[in-house]
C-alpha cells in the first residue's frame, strides 16, 4: 500500500499507507506535493484561506494530531500545516498550500529550528519526546531542543501533574529561563521552600552566571528583616481585615464597626496595646472584638511586620523574583494573610500597569472550589479577579497543582497556556480536554504514559503543541522526596 497525503483545504493535511516508528501524535512532519500540482488552490484544491495563492514547489512543515496503526503496520491519520519552509531554510507561518497529492516525511531538526525562529520561541527548556525520527533517521526526537515563546507568558498558565511528575522540577526549569532571558519580574508562592535556592547557579559562566546575577529575593518566616516574611495589619484593606477576624460586616455590625474605626479611636495600632486600648474604650462593641482577638489569638501570629519591612514593600522594589516561603509559620491562616495582602495589593495597584508574572505552586492551596473559611474564600475570590481582568494590566498567573479537580474552575477556564505532565485520572483528563479543547485529544491520550519528567506543552507559548522531555536545572530544587531508610546486609 503506497502512501498519499493531502490537504484539500491548505489547512489541515491526511495520509494513509504511511509507515515508519515516527508517525505518531505530536510528530513534526515534512510534506511535499508530487511535482508541484495542485499548490496554491490550484485544480481540485479547494483554495481556501490557508492557500497562498502562489505556484511554488517548496516543502511545508506540518504536524500529526490523530494516527492509527492497522496490524500490518500500515498507518493513517490526519494534522495540520505549520507553513510553507522557504528555499532560504525559514518558515512562514503566514503561508500554507493546498494540494491533491504529496510526500510526507520525518522533519529534520532545522525544519523544528526554522519553526522556534518564525515563532519566536527562545526559552530552551528540553528536548522534543515526539517529533518522529529517532538516532539516524533524519528526525528530530531527543536531538532538537524544545523551545517556548517568552512573549507569550503574557498569558495565564496552567501547568499539572500528579505527584512523581517532576511537576516542580520542570516548573523550574522554565522559571530559571525566564529569569536568565526575559526581564520579567516574578513572584512565586511556594508553600514547600521548592523554590527558595533559586538564586543559586550552578556554574559562573553562560546562563548560570546570568541568573546568578540576577536579584532574587527569598522571604522566609524567621529570617533577619528585610527578608522576613511578614505583612501589617493595618496594610490591609478593610475587607481582609475582617476575613482574619472571621468579622461579617452585616451578621457582626459592631464588633465590624469597631474594626473600620480602630486606628481613629486608639491611633497607632500596635500588637502591645490594642488588646488595653480596646478595653479601655468601655463599649460591649470594643469588649467583643477584643475577646475576639484574644481568643483566635492572631496577636500572637508570627507574621505581623510592625514597623519592619513586608512582602509588599519587597515586591514593590521590583527585584528580578520574588519567592515567598511560605511553609514556615505555625499558624495555618498566617500564609493565607502574606497571600492575601500581596494580591490585594498588587490589584489595587494594577493601573499602574508594570507586568509581573504571579506564580502559586499548589494552587489548589489559595483557590480550591471547596474552601470555606472568611480568608481562603478571599484568598480565593482575589485570584479569580486576577484570572477573569488581571491580563490586560500585565498580572499574569501561572498556576501548578497536582489535581485541576481542586482549583477553582473559574482560574482554570481563563488559562490560554497549558503544561500537563502525568495524569492518569480520567477524571483530571476529561476536564481538562474540555477546557483546552485546542489540543489534540491523541496527545492527552500520551499523558498516563508519560515518565518522569515528560510534558505536553500547549497554547500561546508553545510553538505548536508539543511533547517534551524536560531539561536540567540551572539551579539546585529546594524541596525533594524522602528517601526510604534501607536495612544493611
Amino acid at each position: 500500500m503506497s502512501t498519499t497525503v493531502s490537504s484539500p483545504d491548505g489547512r489541515a493535511f491526511q495520509f494513509a499507507g504511511a509507515r515508519g516508528h515516527w508517525l505518531e501524535a505530536g510528530a513534526f512532519v515534512t510534506l511535499r506535493a508530487d511535482g508541484g500540482a495542485g499548490l496554491g488552490g490550484g485544480a481540485g484544491s479547494g483554495g481556501g484561506a490557508g492557500s497562498d495563492g502562489g505556484a511554488g514547489t517548496g516543502a511545508q512543515l506540518g504536524q500529526i494530531e490523530a494516527v492509527t496503526h492497522s496490524l500490518g503496520g500500515a498507518a493513517q491519520g490526519s494534522g495540520r500545516l505549520l507553513g510553507v519552509l522557504d528555499p532560504d531554510g525559514t518558515l512562514d507561518g503566514r503561508r500554507t498550500r493546498a494540494f491533491d497529492e504529496g510526500e510526507m516525511a520525518s522533519a529534520e531538526a532545522r525544519d523544528v529550528e526554522a519553526l522556534h525562529l518564525s515563532a519566536g520561541a527562545t526559552l530552551e527548556i528540553g528536548s522534543y519526546l515526539a517529533t518522529g525520527g529517532g538516532p539516524g533517521s533524519g528526525g528530530v526526537a531527543d536531538v532538537t531542543p524544545a523551545r517556548l515563546l517568552p512573549h507569550r507568558f503574557n498569558r495565564h498558565t496552567f501547568w499539572c501533574g500528579q505527584s512523581g511528575s517532576g511537576k516542580t522540577y520542570a516548573l523550574g526549569v522554565v522559571l530559571e529561563q525566564l529569569l536568565v532571558h526575559t526581564a520579567l519580574p516574578m513572584v512565586v508562592f511556594d508553600p514547600n521552600a521548592d523554590f527558595v535556592r533559586l538564586g543559586e547557579a550552578r556554574g559562573d559562566t553562560g546562563d548560570g552566571a546570568v541568573l546568578a546575577a540576577r536579584d532574587i529575593r527569598v522571604l522566609r518566616a524567621g529570617s533577619p528583616d528585610p527578608l522576613c516574611l511578614r505583612a501589617r495589619f493595618t496594610d490591609l484593606a478593610t475587607p481582609a481585615k475582617g476575613a482574619v477576624l472571621h468579622l461579617d460586616p452585616l451578621v457582626d455590625r459592631a464588633e465590624f464597626n469597631e474594626l473600620l474605626h480602630l486606628e481613629e479611636t486608639l491611633g497607632s495600632v500596635s500588637a502591645e496595646r490594642i488588646l488595653p486600648g480596646l478595653r479601655a474604650r468601655g463599649t460591649a462593641a470594643a469588649a467583643e472584638l477584643a475577646a475576639r482577638l484574644e481568643n483566635l489569638r492572631v496577636i500572637e501570629w508570627q507574621v505581623w511586620a510592625g514597623r519592619s519591612t513586608t512582602a509588599i514593600d519587597v515586591i514593590e522594589s521590583r527585584p528580578d523574583a520574588t519567592v515567598l516561603d511560605l511553609g514556615g509559620f505555625d499558624h495555618p491562616d498566617e500564609p493565607l494573610v502574606v497571600a492575601l495582602a500581596v494580591l490585594d495589593d498588587l490589584w489595587a495597584k494594577r493601573e499602574s500597569r508594570r507586568p509581573l508574572l504571579i506564580v502559586i505552586d499548589e494552587a489548589h492551596n489559595l483557590c480550591s472550589p471547596d474552601t470555606t473559611s472568611p480568608l481562603q474564600v478571599a484568598v480565593r475570590e482575589r485570584i479569580i479577579q486576577i484570572a477573569a481582568e488581571g491580563r490586560k494590566f500585565g498580572l499574569w498567573l501561572l498556576l501548578s497543582t497536582q489535581r485541576p479537580s481542586r482549583v477553582h474552575a473559574s482560574v482554570i477556564s481563563q488559562c490560554d497556556n497549558l503544561a500537563l505532565m502525568k495524569m492518569t485520572s480520567p477524571v483530571d483528563l476529561d476536564e481538562l480536554a474540555t477546557v483546552f479543547g485546542f489540543v489534540p485529544s491523541a496527545m492527552f491520550a500520551r499523558s498516563p504514559r508519560f515518565r518522569q519528567g515528560e510534558a505536553l506543552f500547549a497554547g500561546g507559548f508553545a510553538p505548536a503543541p508539543s511533547m517534551v522531555r524536560m531539561g536540567e536545572r540551572l539551579t539546585p530544587e529546594g524541596g525533594g522526596d524522602v528517601g526510604v531508610p534501607l536495612r544493611a546486609v
